[in-house]
């Protein structure tokens, strides 16, 4: 029988046409994203001192010359901020890439499958969803100690099954369109009919869910680094910072509030962003 050409669904997506469908707020979060990224790829050469070393007197509170001011040692708070951004961002953005694939892959399996095997898989899932996962996440930190790898083992252990149920529902609802059906009909089967007509179909929604969840990736990783279960120190983590210097408020304020005040703006960017782009893909 010959195969009739069946156009695919591809994610409604429009590069030309992108920033006219999202406000200027939106678009602040996207530019916003992209520069916390470059700064995070690029942090030990963007830092003005050694984050490491003591370069002036202890306790200096923002100057021209030290725009974060000192710590208690003498260290450069800037520096050591934009050295946290890397230790904070990158590991979010990989807890969020495996998840999105491993739980993307899980769900086209169960969406496809169907049956006892799609039952079973949703059972597995469903599991995962109802377990206190901030706790458990936690308790697999202190089990495994404290450090970056450990806390994105902790982390993405439970974040992969939101990836995966939106796969699943998204196949389940694409397999009853008619360019699938028409698929069928024309011989696509298994693999090619998966990632060239229900894949691309499922990629819109997967990708806002992703982008949205990025600020929750952020937040969790600082919360974990705050109660001291991320890098062990003198790893400039912002959680980290943040909580070591709370004693020291109300005389240094500078040392826990501007850790933290980077952590906000990084998660209302990625917040902006992810709205943005639920706009964009919804408009096309």
């Amino acid at each position: 029988m010959t195969e009739i050409a069946i156009a695919p669904a591809r994610p409604r997506f429009n590069w030309a046409n992108f920033f006219r469908r999202v406000g200027w707020l939106e678009t602040v979060g996207i530019v916003g994203v992209l520069l916390i990224t470059l700064v995070a790829l690029f942090a030990p050469w963007l830092t003005p001192f050694d984050p490491q070393l003591r370069v002036d007197a202890a306790y200096l509170p923002p100057t021209l010359a030290h725009w974060f001011g000192t710590d208690e040692i003498g260290r450069d708070l800037f520096s050591r901020v934009i050295l946290g951004v890397q230790y904070t961002w990158l590991p979010g953005l990989g807890v969020i890439l495996f998840s999105l694939i491993f739980g993307s892959i899980i769900g086209l399996i169960a969406g496809s499958a169907g049956g006892r095997i799609d039952m079973l898989i949703q059972r597995v899932i469903e599991l995962f969803l109802v377990l206190p996962s901030t706790l458990i996440a936690l308790a697999v930190v202190a089990a495994l100690g404290p450090g970056l790898f450990n806390t994105m083992i902790a982390i993405a252990i439970f974040w992969w099954p939101w990836y995966a149920r939106i796969s699943r529902d998204e196949i389940r609802r694409l397999q009853k369109r008619p360019h699938v059906e028409a698929a069928r009909v024309a011989g696509v089967r298994g693999p090619r009919l998966l990632l060239r007509y229900l894949l691309p179909g499922a990629i819109p929604s997967l990708l806002v869910a992703a982008t949205l969840d990025v600020a929750n990736i952020i937040m969790t990783m600082s919360l974990m680094s705050f109660l001291g279960l991320g890098q062990p120190a003198p790893a400039p983590e912002l959680g980290a910072m943040t909580s070591r210097a709370l004693d020291s408020l109300t005389v240094y304020w500078w040392l826990p509030i501007l850790p933290a005040v980077v952590i906000f703006f990084m998660c209302l960017l990625a917040n902006l962003a992810g709205d943005g782009i639920r706009a964009a893909l919804r408009g096309a």
